[in-house]
């Protein structure tokens, strides 16, 4: 893919960090030290956010818009560039700004996404030409969905996040609601009502298994918000949470359909549509 197509305007490039939708999420049993064994299809859509890129030539990593009262150290995005400089020994640097749309905190993989993206976009610009399996491997130490986003296809997600297998991704179209809710992920996975046996699941059966995510019954007893948003959706078709939420989802099998859902939302409500991916939009950056 040529870099001309994310060319912008004064030697930026602007280059897309799509959100995830957890078509389902289970919890399947609880590793010995405490983390949590998950199977879940995590399914790739066009709502991005944008990052913003222009090379440097002396080796500085600066931030145009940072987030207020987050420091360089704990920005992920600067922790992209920075753990790519340090992986490769590159001397290159680089100017980053954020355009966001994403929720943060709505479990749509959001600021894992745009480390992602990051990290894509600087195995081109910076012409490392890294394969995906290595920044992968370094991805996770950033987060663990950081390397969903690095796959870059709909994937079958095992172990702790760390295990993915391609599944084919159905052309459809989601409504995206946004409870005005934080969700401490943590809090959820404490929480002694969790359901942690579900039987695990095989890839080629996933099509007719019954799914849900058994994240959602906690986090919308513990935030009311996310089951009144859930309660509205439900109206139109199967609702769903995403992550540990709060964004909540329906899929529809056309625009049209999903566009006449969302222009019934009550005025109280925040929401969006957005199309599946097959693949990310700089899939091709990586091997």
């Amino acid at each position: 893919m040529n870099l001309d197509a994310f060319a912008s305007t004064d030697g930026f490039y602007d280059f897309p960090a799509p959100a995830k939708l957890n078509l389902f999420l289970h919890i399947i049993g609880r590793r010995p030290d405490g983390y949590h064994l998950l199977q879940s299809t995590f399914q790739l859509i066009d709502y991005s956010d944008t990052i913003s890129l222009r090379v440097r030539d002396d080796g500085q990593l600066l931030h145009r818009n940072p987030i207020p009262g987050v420091a360089p150290e704990h920005d992920l995005c600067i922790r992209a560039a920075r753990l790519m400089q340090e992986k490769t020994g590159c001397t290159q640097g680089v100017d980053l700004g954020i355009t966001k749309r994403l929720p943060m905190g709505g479990g749509v993989g959001g600021g894992s996404s745009d480390a992602a993206t990051v990290m894509l976009a600087l195995n081109r610009l910076w012409q490392l030409h890294l394969p995906r399996q290595t920044l992968m491997d370094w991805g996770v130490t950033l987060g663990a969905d950081v390397p969903f986003f690095l796959f870059g296809q709909t994937a079958f997600v095992e172990g702790i996040g760390e295990r993915m297998t391609a599944v084919p991704s159905e052309d459809q179209w989601f409504v995206v609601l946004h409870p005005q809710v934080h969700v401490p992920t943590p809090e959820i996975f404490c929480d002694e009502g969790l359901t942690r046996n579900t039987p695990p699941l095989i890839v080629r059966v996933l099509d007719n298994a019954a799914t849900q995510n058994d994240l959602q019954a906690v986090a919308s007893r513990k935030f009311p918000l996310i089951q009144k948003h859930l309660d509205w959706l439900s109206q139109f078709g199967e609702a769903r949470m995403t992550g540990s939420g709060s964004c909540v989802f329906a899929k529809f099998a056309s625009q049209t359909a999903a566009n006449q859902v969302i222009s019934q939302l009550p005025d109280e409500m925040k929401g969006f549509i957005a199309r599946s991916l097959s693949q990310h939009q700089l899939h091709e950056f990586a091997d």
